[in-house]
């Protein structure tokens, strides 16, 4: 069986990491869409929250599960019994950044491999920073987000 684990803060959960997911759900067997409680980061959105969108916005499909962890990933994805990680690329400037990850990864466990896949071209401009910054702005976030994620997020900006 494969399985590969999606990781990310998902802060909040785009268009184009939903598609990502629905390209993902195709090839392999299980998808773990691992949402992380980085300790470096403050998220706007609570691990909780994050979660129970993901689940709500990819519960159509029946190959994928949504979870947080808060462990080193190669530690979570052994955990699970899967040896893919699954990332995403959306521009050029992704790939340093991601190229650094499969290093470090690979060093400390050699066993799991990393796949990439691009959303599809018209969601590649599409990122979470920008997506929390308009709707702090009281703008219109519904073409990049499910409509559950955008009530969640202008509800969060109106308790502001």
């Amino acid at each position: 069986m494969k399985i590969a684990v999606y990781p990310g803060t998902f802060n909040p959960i785009t268009n184009g990491h939903t598609d990502l997911v629905e390209r993902a759900a195709r090839l392999f067997d299980h998808i773990i869409v691992a949402v992380g409680i980085n300790r470096q980061k403050t998220t706007t959105l609570s691990a909780q929250t994050r979660v129970e969108l993901a689940s709500q916005v990819l519960g159509h499909l029946p190959n994928v599960e949504v979870c947080a962890f808060d462990t080193l990933l190669t530690d979570f994805v052994k955990q699970r019994g899967a040896n893919i990680i699954l990332r995403g690329l959306r521009t050029v400037a992704d790939f340093e950044y991601e190229f650094q990850l499969v290093g470090m990864n690979r060093v400390l466990e050699p066993s799991i491999e990393t796949v990439f896949l691009a959303p599809a071209e018209h969601l590649s401009y599409i990122s979470s920073t920008l997506v929390r910054e308009i709707a702090s702005y009281g703008g219109d976030i519904s073409k990049f987000v499910h409509p559950v994620v955008a009530a969640a997020m202008m509800a969060r900006a109106g308790q502001e």
